[in-house]
């Protein structure tokens, strides 16, 4: 009776290491998500990686971009004036409408730039939407962080990245 434990102890330990060394299945990378959203065409960046150097360029040259306070969505006086400008070539325009993208700095997570960023641009539609151009010809999209003019960690670079920009439908 031993014998046959033993003999089949052996059987099971054998069969255990067989099974124990397959192969693990091969894990294919995954593929960059495509996007079915169309985007106008933009300057090309300035690939210049100076702390501080602008990185991207205007999206368009009818709009000013307009600047924010740090944690802030609130129009300075300064952005009101820019988009009094912006406002005026939206009227001279009838057929023309613009997406408002609102962006932030480095600082804090990506939910909390993306949600003070979609503040920032609905801000600007709102104010915009006042001033007389009607609300269907402007939409807002956030990008919070992902996508800084200035590169750097500093106050400098900071206060150009917390901003909205209007580009073109």
């Amino acid at each position: 009776m031993k014998s046959l434990l033993t003999l089949l102890a052996t059987a099971a330990l054998i069969a255990f290491m067989v099974v124990g060394c397959a192969k693990k299945p091969k894990v294919e990378a995954p593929t960059k998500p495509t996007t079915t959203e169309t985007k106008p065409t933009e300057k090309p960046a300035d690939q210049s990686t100076d702390q501080g150097t602008t990185v991207e360029s205007e999206p368009s040259s009818k709009f000013s971009a307009i600047y924010f306070d740090f944690d802030k969505y609130s129009l300075r006086d300064d952005a009101k004036a820019d988009l009094k400008k912006n406002v005026d070539v939206m009227k001279q325009d009838q057929n023309l409408k613009v997406t408002v993208e609102g962006h932030c700095d480095e600082r804090g997570t990506v939910e909390y730039n993306l949600a003070l960023g979609e503040r920032r641009a609905k801000s600007a539609r709102d104010y915009m939407v006042n001033m007389g151009v009607k609300a269907n010809r402007v939409s807002t999209i956030s990008y919070g962080k992902e996508r800084p003019v200035a590169l750097g960690h500093d106050e400098d670079a900071w206060a150009k990245n917390r901003r909205d920009e209007f580009v073109e439908k």
